[in-house]
């Protein structure tokens, strides 16, 4: 379970994250820098928190035109990168310029290739949400759809809900990352996530990484947190 914990660094500067990462040392394996984190100190901070020997979601969401996308995953590559995201509705030619630039990449600058993992459907969203987006379909339809466009453009997995995470195993296989916000112990908080689970359900369901953020990094005990989300509580 340490091992398929991803824990959230969503904090506002790089002092506040290295101080959780060094707190955290040693429990768990992954670390997440998302938007806020990465746009308040730059790719310094994945720098620092490999250093601190860390495996580093760098979650940007990339999403633009295929030129622009390949470029982003060259430098997150070059930055050192264990998963990149992109959102899957950026369309098959830029999903495939990213994989594409990430293996490349990986060998141009002699690292490790990281995952390339596709953003179906926000955890935010339901169904009413994206109707009101225009989408038709339901929030399964829609993760199911723009998974396999993901897959057939050489991503190595999804981020979705735990709600579609079975779906997903059975759909892109054993080896396939399916990577799950939205995990909440039942002692925590939902949030402002719309579709949730236990971490013992998500991993049931098949995921293969669990990205927890405030049950952890807003508690009182970080250790602590963690020991109980480890131990099934």
């Amino acid at each position: 379970m340490r091992e398929r914990i991803i824990v959230a660094l969503d904090l506002p500067d790089a002092a506040s994250a290295l101080d959780m990462a060094k707190t955290l040392q040693g429990r768990v394996t992954w670390v997440k820098v998302g938007m806020t984190l990465f746009y308040a100190e730059g790719p310094q901070v994945v720098r620092d928190l490999r250093a601190l020997g860390f495996k580093v979601f760098v979650d940007l969401k990339l999403n633009d035109i295929p030129h622009q996308v390949r470029g982003a995953c060259r430098i997150l590559v070059r930055q050192g990168a264990d998963m990149i995201t992109v959102h899957a509705s950026g369309g098959r030619a830029m999903l495939e310029a990213a994989a594409d630039e990430v293996a490349a990449a990986a060998t141009k600058f002699r690292v490790p290739k990281p995952a390339l993992v596709a953003v179906t459907v926000l955890t935010s969203l339901d169904d009413a949400a994206l109707a009101e987006l225009g989408c038709e379909r339901t929030a399964a339809e829609q993760v199911a759809a723009l998974a396999t466009l993901a897959r057939d453009a050489g991503c190595d997995g999804v981020v979705c809900s735990p709600e579609e995470a079975a779906a997903m195993r059975e759909l892109l296989g054993d080896e396939a990352y399916v990577v799950t916000p939205g995990v909440r112990p039942s002692w925590a908080e939902a949030g402002d996530q719309a579709r949730v689970a236990t971490p013992a359900d998500a991993i049931e369901a098949g995921a293969s990484h669990l990205v927890i953020g405030r049950p952890i990094t807003g508690a009182a005990n970080p250790v602590d947190a963690v020991r109980r989300i480890v131990e099934g509580e």
